[in-house]
Order: structure tokens, then C-alpha cells, then sequence
């Protein structure tokens, strides 16, 4: 086999990998894989067309971002937070998210604020013609773009994994439709940055984050049986 070939098929097989780990994930923040749902690699080879050796390389990924769990003899599954985990979570997100507001209240680009809104307009968009799906998965996004805003790409990963353990939370202890992020909350949060007041902009991220752990109940779980790739091919 020459190099040349040898590079096509390694970028082939990093753009099947790459497609696996983003239908996955796309599929958690838009709550249609619920905690728990096993990941057939079987089903992820015939929906995927690839092999197994690519989609356990996916399955490794998605792990390492705390998106899927591996059992010894058991299988992938998506990840299924305790009720002492959803509470780190939120805690965490607090902290940084708060952190990352008020730093932003301080200093930010024209490009950010233009995509944070931009962002905004997607959302009401999609609460326009009601694509529930869309809002959710927005909604999740949003506060992936504000640490973006920070250019730093070690912050954004972990509020990435943040925001995706709190999908699956919301899809395992939500009770109602207000366990999403409210309707008005980012656009607030978005002007109490351009304003420059870090306090205002704190406040408003710790009201939106609180207003949907509060929102959640740790008490109860919903369990949805999905047909996995029925939801994967959805996405193709």
C-alpha cells in the first residue's frame, strides 16, 4: 500500500470515528438517548456502514468525555448520572459558568457578541415553529458558545462534557418541559455581559443554572427504550 493510500484510509477512518462520536452526542443533547440505552455495536456497524474496530475507537472517545460508559462483558452505554452526581455537576457549572460570565463581562469580542446573539435568534427560531428537539439541543449549546468565547479551547471541553451530562440529567430526573434552559434567561444573560456588569452577569447565569436544577427530581427517573438505530439514521 503507498503512503498515499495509507494517508486516505487513515483520514477516512478518522472522519467515520468523528461521525459516530457527533451523531452520539448530537442525539444526547437533543434528549433522544436516554441514560442507560445500550450502544450495540452490531447496530452502530450496520447503521454506520464501518466495522467494529471504528466504532469501538468512537465508543473510546465518546468515553473519555463522559458521554458513554464501558462494562466489562456488558457493552457501551450511554451514561446514566446518580442523583450525587447530577448535584457535582450543576455545582460545577456554577462555579465556572459564573466565572466565565463575569470574565466576559470584563472583556469580550465583537465577533463573540455577535455569536452568542446570533445564537439567541436560532433559538427563537426554533420556538417559533416549536421543534422541541432544536430548542433543547440549542439550548445546551448556548452555554458551549459563551466559554468559546474565551478562546480557550481546554474550557470549552469541559463545558462541553458539562452541558452533556446535563442533558443526560435533565432526560433522567426532568419533570417537566421547564427543565430546559427558559425562554428569555440567555438573552438576559447576553446583555448583562455587553453591558459590562460582571455582578449582573453572575447573577443571571446562577438564576438560569439554579432555575433548572431546581426544575429537576432527584428522586425519580424516566426510563425511555429508544430504537437506537432508528435515532442515529434520523440523523444521516
Amino acid at each position: 500500500m503507498t503512503d498515499a493510500r495509507q494517508k486516505l484510509d487513515t483520514v477516512q477512518s478518522d472522519s467515520d470515528e468523528q461521525l459516530i462520536v457527533d451523531r452520539i452526542y448530537s442525539a444526547v443533547m437533543e434528549q433522544k438517548l436516554a441514560p442507560n440505552t445500550k450502544l450495540s455495536e452490531q447496530t452502530l456497524c450496520e447503521t454506520f456502514g464501518v466495522g467494529r474496530m471504528r466504532v469501538r475507537r468512537a465508543l473510546l472517545l465518546l468515553s473519555s468525555q463522559g458521554i458513554v460508559e464501558l462494562h466489562s462483558n456488558r457493552g457501551a452505554f450511554i451514561a446514566c448520572p446518580s442523583p450525587d452526581e447530577a448535584q457535582e455537576v450543576f455545582e460545577a457549572r456554577l462555579m465556572i459558568e459564573t466565572g466565565i460570565v463575569r470574565e466576559l463581562a470584563h472583556e469580550i469580542s465583537e465577533a463573540g457578541i455577535h455569536a452568542l446573539r446570533t445564537h439567541v435568534k436560532e433559538e427563537d427560531a426554533a420556538r417559533a415553529v416549536n421543534d422541541r428537539t432544536e430548542i433543547i439541543r440549542l439550548s445546551g449549546e448556548f452555554h458551549v458558545e459563551l466559554a468559546k468565547c474565551h478562546n480557550n479551547s481546554v474550557l470549552t471541553r469541559v463545558v462541553r462534557e458539562l452541558v452533556t451530562r446535563s442533558s443526560l440529567i435533565v432526560a433522567l430526573f426532568g419533570i417537566n418541559k421547564d427543565s430546559s434552559c427558559p425562554d428569555d434567561e440567555h438573552a438576559s444573560i447576553i446583555e448583562a455581559i455587553v453591558s459590562g456588569d460582571p455582578q449582573s452577569a453572575e447573577e443571571n447565569i446562577q438564576h438560569h443554572l439554579l432555575h433548572v436544577k431546581n426544575s429537576l427530581d432527584l428522586e425519580q427517573t424516566q426510563k425511555v427504550e429508544p430504537d437506537l438505530a432508528k435515532i442515529l439514521n434520523g440523523r444521516m
